[in-house]
């Protein structure tokens, strides 16, 4: 295997699995956050929650498998095998689902007026250390990539918010 095409195919990992890692924990805490705005019960946010997980996940995955197929037979201008879409939407699937508990984990353990706030915070952590790490792999900076990521991350986490304050 070239040097080109292990960095190519080391590309497409990494992007599938930061795609899903911020997909995963900017929808679910916007959703959870707009629900628990609704002053839903907590039962309610938890089951919410969860079947956002596997479903997203699942379409993230088949999305990913599908673009990156298109992409490949884009570029060779043929069929190709689907070993690597296949790779790229299992890292996808798997990414997203992880990240998904991550603002689903406090509605299980807190209250739901205490969940909320926690839920948006461990989110937006996650999302800088997505970044940081992201900027340590891509040699961009760590700070400069976290902060790109929280912040981006943030504005629609606050889309979410903002939806369900204007719903509800």
């Amino acid at each position: 295997m070239t040097a080109h095409r292990l960095r190519t195919e080391s590309a497409s990992y990494l992007r599938n699995f930061i795609f899903g890692v911020e997909d995963s924990l900017v929808s679910t805490v916007g959703l959870l956050s707009g629900i628990a705005i609704a002053n839903v019960d907590r039962k309610t946010i938890i089951l919410t929650g969860i079947v956002l997980i596997f479903v997203e996940a699942f379409s993230m995955a088949a999305g990913s498998f599908l673009s990156e197929s298109s992409a490949i037979g884009f570029i060779k201008q043929k069929d190709t095998s689907i070993r690597l879409p296949l790779r790229d939407g299992i890292i996808m699937f798997f990414a997203y689902f992880i990240a998904g508990f991550v603002p689903l984990a406090s509605y299980f353990v807190l209250p739901v007026t205490n969940a909320f706030p926690a839920s948006v915070s461990l989110s937006l952590l996650a999302l800088f250390g997505l970044g940081a790490w992201g900027g340590t792999l891509t040699r961009i900076g760590v700070i400069r990539s976290g902060l790109r990521m929280f912040v981006i991350g943030g504005i629609a986490i606050a889309v979410g918010i903002g939806a369900g304050y204007f719903v509800a």
